[in-house]
């Protein structure tokens, strides 16, 4: 369900003789308590993907640059038909989270036959996957985290199935009021349950009154994560595109959920080594965008977005080989994926969204 990630800056993922994760969570709430699930989720995804390839058949998941080259290919064609409407400045390509490299492969073979050929940097803490970025894209350069991105040139930035595996905040409506939902451990059974009541002012105020058990889900990591992007689209030109399972909210519901051996399983079992996520809050991404300046194309599905950039004329073209490949990028995945993109104000509008 989901590409690769980084870690959202939580610490740095454990060496590999460090004891499995399952017994450190369980040994510090011990010590310390309860602690958040967004701790629980950050500390959870930085070791599974520092320990493996959770992509493909003998992973966990398939994303969609894996499904069909078609993914990848449209994403380029979009990218240089942006730069050259935009009259062909210098730019840099950013993949946040890029998996086996095999986007920016597809877009980078594109993007050339149009005269773009921009420096590749990709957002990448897995060595695992590092290594196999390296081998698909020749020449990256590689980051731990956005801070250390290019800021004198424009950036295309590209997210696929990123923000969905940043940790998320629950908050749960009890009798008496909202309580954050904590991950508290028996022996090595991990278990969620309320804290203390907090104040009904942290919640939407249109969301405060839902009836009990009702759950909200926030991702404080995901907006600061928009706003470093945003800024710097808004400082140094492009557009930043973000596609992944969402939402438009705030909403009621929880999303939290776990993938192993592509079957769901329960979040709270086997930390690190089954992927964590929970669907993206995309029209909360969206006012961070435009809060900082930058001109916001969406949300809109992926099914309509893919095939407004003439994914039906390239399926054509491959032949009846990838029809169930079209079928799967646009109908099955077609809107419950969402997709937005943050432009500079004074770059054109991206194709895909009229």
């Amino acid at each position: 369900m989901n590409g690769a990630r980084v870690n959202g800056g939580q610490d740095a993922p454990p060496a590999p003789d460090a004891p499995l994760l399952a017994e450190r969570l369980a040994r510090a709430i011990t010590l310390g308590g309860p602690i958040p699930v967004s701790q629980f989720m950050a500390a959870a995804n930085a070791h599974y993907y520092a320990t493996r390839d959770p992509l493909g058949a003998g992973g966990d998941f398939t994303t969609a640059p894996e499904i069909s080259q078609m993914f990848g290919e449209l994403i380029g064609a979009w990218a240089a038909d942006l730069w050259d409407r935009a009259g062909r400045p210098a730019v840099a390509w950013v993949e946040l989270g890029p998996g086996r490299g095999t986007l920016t492969a597809d877009a980078r073979r594109v993007m050339a036959h149009a005269g773009l050929t921009p420096p590749v940097h990709l957002v990448e803490t897995s060595p695992t996957l590092r290594a196999a970025q390296a081998a698909r894209v020749p020449g990256a350069t590689w980051h731990d985290s956005l801070a250390t991105l290019p800021e004198d040139v424009a950036l295309i930035v590209v997210a696929n199935e990123f923000f969905d595996a940043l940790p998320i905040r629950q908050l749960v409506r009890g009798r008496d009021g909202w309580h954050e939902r904590l991950v508290a451990c028996q022996d090595t059974l991990f278990l969620p349950i309320a804290s203390a009541r907090v104040p009904d002012t942290i919640l939407p105020p249109d969301l405060a009154a839902a009836a009990p058990g009702a759950i909200i889900e926030t991702s404080p990591a995901s907006v600061a994560v928009m706003a470093d992007l945003s800024a710097r689209i808004v400082a140094q030109g492009g557009t930043a595109l973000v596609i992944d399972y969402g939402y438009d909210g705030p909403a009621v519901g929880e999303t939290l959920q776990a993938v192993r051996g592509h079957a769901f399983a329960n979040p709270f079992e086997a930390p690190g080594e089954q992927d964590l996520t929970a669907h993206v809050d995309m029209a909360t991404l969206g006012l961070v965008a435009t809060a900082s300046g930058a001109n916001l194309a969406g949300p809109v599905g992926q099914g309509g977005f893919l095939t407004a950039l003439g994914i039906a004329q390239r399926a054509a073209a491959l032949g009846p080989a990838v029809a169930a490949d079209h079928a799967r990028l646009v109908e099955d995945m077609g809107t419950l994926f969402r997709v937005i993109a943050a432009t500079h104000p004074q770059w054109p509008q991206p194709a895909g969204f009229a």
